[in-house]
């Protein structure tokens, strides 16, 4: 089984970048977008083989998520069913007979963390309900988490230690996530692998100079972790500030 993920920064930008052609090269079982940046209606995205599921924010232009699955799921829920966190399309889940399918778009701490007290809401919101799924059948989550757990997973760790994604309070709450019972897969397969970014800034040829961090992940309940086959990123798809991630897992 096939799984990407991809952050497209706004999927009407993205589609005029190549998405059509990433999609097609990919040919994923299920794959999952975050910061669609749409509304109902805004975009006609023919995907033959696939269905569609979306999570538009109440915000026009703003986040939001969406999966195209090319098979049919048991049922499907939108948040994380909190109210006051549910208003930005932030998750997708799709439940089938062997797992249940999460994408996620995790709230931005802001510059000078001045949104981290909703950050870490949303954080320990996600966290019991992957637990809460995971007490039912395993869980495989993905999603921009918007976090670089460890030094090893940005360019300039020292620089950017207190800034939004990279602060104590983020790192230490992702921690408490993968503790309650998930594996980071990309670490699991590659525990050493350093220059492995997912997101690069548009500013100082960052990308060029792959000075990136990793913030978009696959997890997966660890009692389903030694079924992982394949993590790849795909740096080379262009089109987004972020590339696509990919899970390769035989359930």
């Amino acid at each position: 089984m096939k799984c990407i993920s991809w952050n497209v920064n706004g999927l009407r930008a993205c589609v005029g970048k190549g998405f059509p052609d990433a999609f097609a090269q990919l040919d994923a079982d299920f794959f999952c977008l975050q910061e669609t940046k749409l509304q109902s209606g805004q975009i006609d995205l023919p995907l033959p083989g696939y269905a569609q599921f979306w999570n538009y924010a109440e915000k026009k232009g703003y986040s939001g998520t969406a999966i195209f699955a090319k098979t049919e799921p048991l049922s499907v829920r939108y948040g994380v069913g909190v109210e006051e966190l549910d208003t930005e399309g932030r998750l997708i889940t799709l439940e089938y007979p062997d797992f249940f399918l999460v994408t996620c778009y995790t709230p931005n701490a802001q510059r000078g963390l001045t949104r981290i007290d909703h950050r870490l809401k949303w954080d320990a919101a996600f966290r019991e309900y992957l637990q809460a799924l995971d007490a039912q059948k395993p869980v495989i989550a993905c999603g921009d988490l918007n976090v670089a757990h460890q030094e090893i997973d940005l360019k300039n760790p020292a620089s950017n230690r207190g800034n939004a994604g990279f602060s104590d309070e983020e790192r230490e709450s992702f921690g408490k996530l993968l503790s309650a019972g998930f594996t980071d897969t990309f670490r699991y397969l590659h525990p050493d692998a350093t220059g492995a970014y997912t997101w690069w800034s548009y500013m100082f040829n960052a990308r060029a100079n792959n000075a990136g961090w990793r913030i978009d992940y696959f997890l997966v309940s660890n009692r389903i972790a030694d079924k992982i086959t394949a993590t790849p990123i795909y740096s080379e798809v262009l089109g987004s500030d972020h590339c696509p991630v990919g899970l390769e897992i035989e359930l």
